[in-house]
């Protein structure tokens, strides 16, 4: 009997596949039938969150840190492989520049050997502690290149540069999102990023941490509506190569934030304050005109549609691996 061939699939490269983004673009690109190599160091990327995916013929997995040079044979690349949240990315922060900075140069050689199209997981961080408002891709940025931050500010900042440059110099095509906060299922428990911390703080009754006075804003992207926008990017014309914002235009105090939580999950917990870290933005909220008018895209998820689904994943979490697995992240 023969055996019906999808000519139209890809066999696509994704670094950092295992993680928060990763996962959830392998099982998109896994869903409209391509092959799909995830590519991940498991510093940060959990196995459970692809573990559904490995019974899969058309995905494959393999351990590996981008770092180090990779051979493998792909059509597609998406480069997402580096820690995204404070708490990880300052761990190692030598690491952690050494994975935007080796880790693109390795991609973009092995995009270049193949002919391939790759797409760079670049980030709203690039503009620092913005002086514009709300920020567009021509906004250069107020990054400070010596600050606890810096490691994942100026080695993302460093990627974009080289992206470009493979651009100029080999004619590559490339594609760069410059991601805002985004969040849903999957997210790291312990990452110490806001909608995490104030969702697993709520669900256990404790006290919900807000760094400063609550009135510094973030704007949140549901994590099905940033992974369209990677699909759309990655096919968008040959002519278009970003950077380009990904997140939603809608902007929300951190304050209400974590009202909303408490009122959602019917948590008895109380709202503490600390000093805000340093270097921490005060505005952050992205101009995604661009990217309507170049790829059709804005997101759709209302943030309470949302964090509800979110809750409901992170209760999930706690009814089977309990509180104790929870802080450790696991």
């Amino acid at each position: 009997m023969s055996t019906l061939v999808n000519y139209d699939a890809q066999r696509v490269l994704v670094t950092g596949g295992a993680g928060f983004l990763g996962s959830h673009l392998c099982e998109r690109l896994l869903k409209e039938g391509n092959e799909v190599i995830c590519l991940d160091n498991f510093f940060t990327g959990r196995r459970q969150t692809i573990a559904h995916l490995l019974s899969n013929p058309s995905f494959e997995l393999l351990r590996h840190d981008v770092t180090f040079p990779l051979f493998v044979e792909v059509d597609q690349i998406y480069n997402l492989a580096c820690p995204a949240s404070p708490i990880h990315y300052q761990h190692d922060p030598v690491q952690t520049t050494k994975t935007s900075v080796h880790g693109a140069i390795n991609m973009l050689g092995l995009a270049k050997r193949l002919n391939a199209k790759i797409m760079q997981a670049s980030t709203s961080e690039v503009y620092g502690d913005p002086e514009v408002h709300p920020q567009r891709e021509d906004y250069h940025g107020s990054v400070n290149p010596i600050g606890l931050r810096s490691c994942y500010d100026e080695g993302k900042r460093c990627a974009e540069t080289l992206f470009f440059d493979y651009h100029r110099q080999h004619g590559l095509d490339i594609k760069v999102a410059r991601i805002f906060n985004t969040y849903g299922p999957n997210m790291h428990p312990n990452d110490g990023r806001v909608v995490s911390n104030f969702i697993i703080q709520a669900l256990q009754n404790k006290d919900i941490t807000i760094y400063g006075d609550g009135t510094q804003t973030r704007s949140f992207c549901y994590v099905s509506d940033l992974i369209e926008g990677f699909i759309c990017l990655m096919n968008s014309h040959d002519g278009f190569k970003g950077p380009v914002n990904l997140g939603n235009g809608s902007e929300f105090q951190i304050g209400e934030l974590a009202e909303m939580v408490i009122d959602m999950t019917n948590s008895k917990s109380k709202i503490t304050h600390r000093d805000l870290p340093k270097d921490d933005p005060k505005q952050r909220c992205p101009d995604i005109t661009l990217a309507k008018k170049e790829l059709g895209w804005q997101p759709t998820m209302p943030l309470e549609k949302g964090l509800k689904r979110t809750i409901t994943y992170f209760k999930s979490l706690l009814e089977h691996h309990g509180a104790d697995a929870i802080s450790q992240g696991n």
